[in-house]
């Protein structure tokens, strides 16, 4: 069933968006992998899910679970729920533990982009790395002011990052480390999105320990 979704869900948007792909030979093969997006509307997590190699799970706030047909539809397509503000550092684990058999979604700005700008981003998807050492995937989602039909939509695959050169891979990694391993990601999706040029944070010597 996945498998079907996931194709009528790519058929749909090349016909009403006019999507286009770039990159996706950058995705590793065989190997679940974590997808590190852009946020620009609701239509991100099956735009990026359409592109991507195998089954994929995402983060989505408790709300939508609460009507059990919905409940059921996006949890088969690869759901988790998170209490948003509340603290849900089980959701870590969860997301390491689904890692296990699908690759992860997450969009690390936290909230869509209202100027298409690519924001600051947070240390999620550096942590959930850094503690499943999976390799992170930058992506892109890229259009104009407003999607509609016949839009133009580019979804841009970066090339793969090895947590590995940035961070120690472990249960509780430094959080000096994590936020270099940060910056790394959301600068090359700034690059995908908006074609910025500047050099990206490149890995460090990491004698730095958690016992600093």
């Amino acid at each position: 069933m996945y498998a079907f979704v996931k194709f009528l869900l790519r058929t749909y948007f090349r016909i009403f968006f006019n999507l286009k792909i770039e990159g996706r030979e950058n995705i590793p093969k065989k190997q679940t992998v974590i997808y590190a997006s852009n946020h620009r509307s609701y239509y991100d997590p099956p735009l990026v899910g359409s592109g991507s190699r195998g089954k994929l799970c995402f983060m989505a706030k408790e709300e939508l679970f609460e009507k059990k047909l919905f409940a059921w539809l996006i949890r088969t397509l690869g759901a988790f729920p998170v209490s948003r503000g509340k603290g849900d550092t089980g959701v870590i684990d969860t997301a390491v533990n689904k890692l296990e058999k699908r690759s992860l979604m997450i969009f690390p700005e936290g909230t869509r982009s209202k100027d298409g700008k690519v924001g600051r981003g947070h240390t999620g998807a550096a942590l959930i790395s850094a503690r499943s050492g999976k390799l992170i995937v930058p992506v892109g989602v890229v259009f104009g002011d407003k999607l509609k039909f016949r839009t133009k939509v580019t979804l841009k695959y970066g090339e793969p990052i090895d947590p590995a050169e940035y961070v120690e891979i472990c249960d509780e990694p430094n959080p000096r480390q994590l936020v270099k391993l940060k910056n790394r990601y959301m600068a090359d999706i700034k690059r995908l999105v908006e074609g910025e040029t500047e050099e990206a944070p490149q890995p460090e010597n990491r004698e730095e320990s958690g016992n600093e």
